[in-house]
């Protein structure tokens, strides 16, 4: 037996639970994995509420997709992995809210030493996100100024690295002087806390009045309007993520008034389709965090048994950088 967190129902944090559970052995194409680290994303919690829910909505379920560990045993089939090695899953299904899990191995991926295990569960969910986000749903040049919505995230702080790697210049959004604070420590060159001023009319006083050709929105409902309101003639709004609760349902004639916008509400499925599509991914985010060019910022470390805190405190906008659990 194990321990690991698992709902019954969907709900609020009070749904997780804390509980025992067999994993068994490693079946054909899988290994079984003893996990060191495992990452708490925002999609967990749509997952939880039923908003994304659970495959099949099968109960009970277990959450999380992302984690790094070592593998413990192998299924039959399984090639290009071994006993002992680091690794890391960051886009398979659920499971990874357990000390042990067993995972396909086509979703996961050798660990390098220069990569501790903490780093991998705090990053390569959210790193694969800012790639999909900033090399292919929108590609961030060099010379451009973008704006990342909630850019003192753990999906905002990576971006907003690697897209100063590309050359860009990053206006982002905070909504305290702490997360402020953290946004500088990571490069963000212009840093506007919503809590205080109009982000949409300080970014067009940043842009001269021409706005930004794209502007990355994880917050959803509360940030919609603001962020049609940044872009310049035939920018992008991209969508990835909804805090706030849900984009609302887009009239074309707003985004034809507003500069002949596109709107883009972009799911990670469609861009990783694939283990080639995952390894296109990783291939690129791996070397930046292994060389130290993407820093992550891990602002809270919690004991998985105390996850429904972890939703809580992620959901109430607590906390900031990146989210783990110490199995």
């Amino acid at each position: 037996m194990t321990k690991a967190i698992v709902i019954h129902e969907y709900g609020g944090p009070e749904v997780l639970k804390w509980e025992d559970v067999e994993v068994g052995a490693p079946g054909p194409g899988q290994v079984r994995i003893r996990q060191e680290a495992i990452g708490l994303n925002f999609r967990d919690t749509y997952h939880r509420s039923g908003s994304y829910g659970v495959p099949g909505d099968k109960f009970p379920a277990i959450l999380g997709s992302e984690g790094a560990g070592v593998i413990e045993a192998m299924g039959e089939g399984v090639t290009g992995l071994h006993v002992g090695q680091r690794v890391t899953t960051c886009n398979g299904i659920i499971g990874a809210y357990s000390q042990i899990r067993n995972a396909k191995a086509e979703n996961v991926l050798s660990l390098p030493d220069e990569i501790p295990f903490d780093t991998a569960a705090a990053a390569m969910f959210k790193g694969i996100t800012a790639h999909y986000l900033i090399r292919q749903s929108y590609e961030v040049k060099k010379g451009e100024t973008i704006l990342i919505q909630a850019v003192a995230g753990g999906v905002g702080l990576i971006m907003c690295q690697w897209a100063k790697q590309l050359g860009a210049t990053v206006i982002g959004t905070v909504g305290s002087a702490a997360k402020a604070e953290i946004a500088g420590n990571y490069g963000c060159d212009h840093i506007i806390n919503y809590s205080e001023e109009d982000f949409a009319e300080r970014v067009r006083e940043i842009t001269d009045g021409e706005g930004v050709p794209v502007v990355y929105d994880g917050v959803g409902l509360a940030t919609y309007e603001g962020s049609l309101d940044c872009l310049a003639n035939r920018g992008y709004l991209i969508g990835y993520g909804n805090a706030s609760g849900n984009f609302p349902h887009v009239d074309p004639m707003d985004l034809m008034y507003n500069g002949s916008l596109y709107f883009q509400r972009a799911s990670l499925r469609h861009f990783i389709r694939n283990r080639a599509e995952l390894e296109n991914a990783t291939g690129e985010l791996m070397p930046l965090l292994a060389d130290g060019s993407i820093k992550v910022e891990i602002g809270h470390a919690y004991d998985l048994k105390d996850a429904a805190q972890a939703h809580q405190d992620l959901e109430t906008r607590k906390t900031t950088g990146s989210v783990i659990f110490k199995p």
